[in-house]
């Protein structure tokens, strides 16, 4: 048996094409069509089918949706699964108590019994998806009402999808793609058993914290492990100490030869959504009024909170996910807005539309049937403007004060206490007692009512006053606009925001004690007027947008038949490709490919939370004890940089190298292109990913985990298939590669059988040739 396959040299006569970044998140389904010769000229050797097939295993099968908010991949043959350390905080949040405070400690399991169950948590795994454009647009043409078209559209899409769950075995949806012009149905196999396996200490895994995030150069080891669960005989199941290790169709083998400028990549995901068809008022509208105002509460949010977490390790520990989950998106809206700015992406979607404008008025047809929809769209979109901010208020401010989210999550309890139906409400407080043992596991009421007030002070000056409910206008009237005075009274006799008081009502609910709650009582007026008098006309104006955007997107891709277009992501599984790239963010300066752990030594600041480095990295890091993860120079990699096009959702996915091997995971996009959302920049797009040597090297060097070490396919040059660890199988590329590895491996299996203690192969196919030292 092989031990040990201590090195590998594979000779392989390439040539390396310039690579420049590409724009486009791409449905797998599509690639052989669509991108897969673009792919092979800037390195990929795989097959389109290697990459996504329905009937044999492929790479789409090693992909999973984590959560429904990122995405992760298996690395082993028993389940073992890799995502990003800011995926998992939550669960690794809910494992942690000042006594076992894994947040700050890190969490590795030395054999499977440790791994941690996770309430709530699963993955979703791509059996297949299908193009149903036909079947749902069936006789459906631009001559069909709105209003029926939105019916037959919905209904269809709901029909096709149950249909293909074969009663509920999958989960499955329908999803429109190109503002409604196209359709395709996903299939899933969910798993319900998901455990946390290993994660680093905070340090490590939020190394850089807030002052680094969306930046570059990064120093971060942003990776957490699960392991996903099946029931013995193969199928999803809820948690139970009989599942077993889920056994993927395909993994990822792990390639510790390093990257280098111009390299390969793809990245393999879920990205959330992105909205590039946007028109020049949408996205005027988008950086004037939601991003400035999602700006101005988070940062008032964000600071109360960190206020209170310096005080207490408890509130500390409570809050950090919720910290950083907010404060994510609220940086990301700073950089977005400027990214905007500086690109004049609105002046160059204005010349963009003013093409489009002209083309379609040269046609009398063209004129009819696209003539008006930019004019459409902004009408739709100034009927927006004027209500947009009681939506962006209500899910920030209101429901962004926990008490009151909280609150309306009885809502469900209230409508069945109303209706007299006892069957209804017994269920809806059976629901909701894990939802407050939960809440109230993470929430500190001090904090919470320092939040409500200050968000209900900028609802109340900043929401025009004939949109705002007029109980809350009393409530301020009442208190005299102190908003403190009014958290007093709010916080000191609603029930909601006591766990004892709470547990109580629940085990003997009245309508009347609810409806009397002033929590309760305030974010259901709220409620109640967002959803009579804002929500109508946002949905009036947004159904005028929605045929509009449609008609638009249909248009430019009539105007341009030559040109490829992708849609824009819907948190379906796309893929991106690029290269490993640096950059020049400003004149004069380049930021390089990758960062090493030179660099973590050089930004420690035992001072700073954010840039504290763990005693014993340093021990290693000062040891230069780097092991088999070391590059030809000696130096550990931590992060590198690609220009692979991604957004929110991508986090934790996969980066791969042209043979199907992970070289890192995708964890951020860099401050100079915050626009990717909303526009594409093909100069500044930068993808962050945490090295797999990096992973690796915490895994085994820092945490001893050699368990985890060991059931991994980890390639130790830039060879197919090579392992110094788990199988010595070759992975499958679409050249002779393999089989020159797997003649190797042959043959020194056969030697070593015959008593060798050392063998040395030599396998040569023209200009390809492989050598091979094993020690047993």
């Amino acid at each position: 048996m092989l031990k040990r396959i201590l090195s590998l040299l594979l000779l392989v006569s390439l040539s390396a094409p310039f690579a420049k970044a590409d724009e486009g998140m791409w449905l797998p389904m599509l690639i052989k069509r669509l991108n897969h010769a673009d792919m092979q000229k800037k390195g990929l050797q795989l097959t389109a089918e290697e990459i996504y097939n329905v009937n044999n295993s492929s790479l789409k099968d090693a992909i999973v949706q984590f959560g429904g908010f990122c995405t992760g991949e298996f690395i082993s043959a028993e389940g073992l699964l890799l995502t990003n350390h800011h995926c998992g905080y939550g669960q690794i949040q809910s494992h942690s108590t000042p006594e076992n405070d894994y947040l700050t400690d890190g969490f590795w399991a030395m054999d499977r019994k440790q791994e941690l169950p996770n309430e709530g948590l699963f993955v979703d795994i791509l059996v297949r998806m299908d193009d149903v454009t036909g079947k749902v647009l069936e006789g459906i043409n631009n001559n069909t009402p709105e209003q029926e078209r939105m019916q037959l559209t919905a209904q269809r899409m709901q029909a096709i999808a149950k249909e293909a769950s074969s009663n509920g075995q999958y989960v499955t949806y329908v999803r429109d793609f190109f503002n409604g012009n196209e359709f395709y149905l996903f299939v899933y196999e969910r798993f319900n058993d998901v455990r946390l396996v290993g994660t680093p200490p905070s340090a490590v895994g939020k190394f850089g914290g807030d002052t680094d995030n969306w930046m570059w150069p990064r120093h971060t080891g942003d990776f957490s492990m699960f392991r996903v669960y099946m029931s013995p005989d193969g199928k999803p199941a809820a948690y139970s100490d009989k599942n077993v290790p889920y056994k993927p169709k395909h993994h990822l083998p792990i390639n510790i030869g390093g990257v280098e400028q111009d390299d390969f990549a793809m990245v393999f995901g879920f990205p959330g959504r992105t909205k590039r068809f946007m028109t020049s008022e949408g996205l005027k509208l988008d950086v004037n009024q939601l991003n400035k105002s999602r700006i101005k509460l988070r940062d008032k949010k964000l600071a109360l909170w960190k206020e209170d977490m310096d005080k207490s390790d408890a509130t500390r520990i409570k809050y950090a996910s919720k910290h950083a989950s907010t404060a994510n998106y609220y940086k990301y809206s700073i950089g977005q807005n400027d990214g905007i700015k500086r690109m004049k992406t609105v002046e160059g979607k204005q010349a963009d539309e003013k093409k489009f404008q002209t083309w379609a008025d040269a046609n009398a047809e063209r004129k009819a049937l696209y003539g008006t929809s930019l004019k459409e769209m902004n009408e739709a979109y100034a009927e927006i403007e004027k209500y947009n901010l009681g939506s962006v208020y209500l899910n920030e401010a209101v429901l962004g004060t926990e008490a009151l989210l909280f609150a309306y999550r009885m809502s469900a309890l209230n409508n069945a206490l109303k209706s007299g139906n006892a069957e209804a409400a017994k269920k809806a407080a059976e629901d909701l007692q894990p939802r407050a043992d939960a809440f109230f596991k993470d929430y500190s009421m001090p904090t919470d009512k320092k939040v409500f007030a200050s968000m209900m002070k900028f609802y109340h000056e900043d929401i025009a006053k004939d949109q705002q409910p007029e109980a809350f206008k009393q409530l301020v009237a009442k208190y005299k606009g102190d908003f403190n005075k009014l958290a007093d009274y709010i916080y000191s006799n609603s029930f909601v925001v006591d766990k004892q008081k709470v547990d109580k009502f629940l085990a003997n609910p009245t309508q009347k004690q609810l409806a009397n709650d002033p929590a309760f009582a305030l974010v259901n007026s709220i409620m109640e007027n967002y959803q009579t008098n804002i929500a109508p006309k946002l949905a009036a104006a947004n159904a005028k947008l929605a045929k509009a955007n449609r008609l638009y997107v249909a248009g430019l891709r009539q105007m341009n038949p030559d040109k490829v277009y992708y849609p824009d992501a819907n948190s379906t599984i796309r893929l991106s490709y690029g290269s490993v790239k640096n950059y020049k963010p400003v004149d004069g300066v380049t930021y390089e490919t990758f960062t090493t752990m030179e660099g973590v030594m050089q930004k420690e600041d035992p001072s700073n939370e954010e840039f504290i480095v763990p005693a014993k990295l340093k021990q290693l890091y000062e040891a230069k004890d780097y092991g088999r993860y070391a590059n030809k120079d000696g130096d550990l990699i931590v992060n590198f940089i690609t220009d692979n096009d991604i957004t929110g959702g991508n986090s934790g996915s996969p980066v791969i190298n042209g043979k199907g091997e992970l070289i890192g995971l995708a964890f951020d996009g860099n401050w100079e292109a915050m626009t990717g959302d909303l526009v594409y920049d093909p100069d500044y797009k930068r993808c962050i990913n945490v090295s797999a040597n990096y992973v690796l090297f915490m895994v085994d060097k820092y945490a001893g985990a050699s368990n985890l070490i060991n059931e991994m396919t980890i390639v130790s040059t830039d060879s197919p298939g090579a392992t110094e660890a788990g199988t010595a199988t070759a992975a499958t590329p679409a050249d002779s590669s393999a089989e020159l590895l797997n003649a190797a491996v042959k043959e020194a299996k056969a030697d070593l059988a015959a008593g060798k203690s050392s063998v040395k192969v030599k396998k040569k196919d023209g200009k390809k040739s492989v050598k091979l030292e094993v020690k047993n």
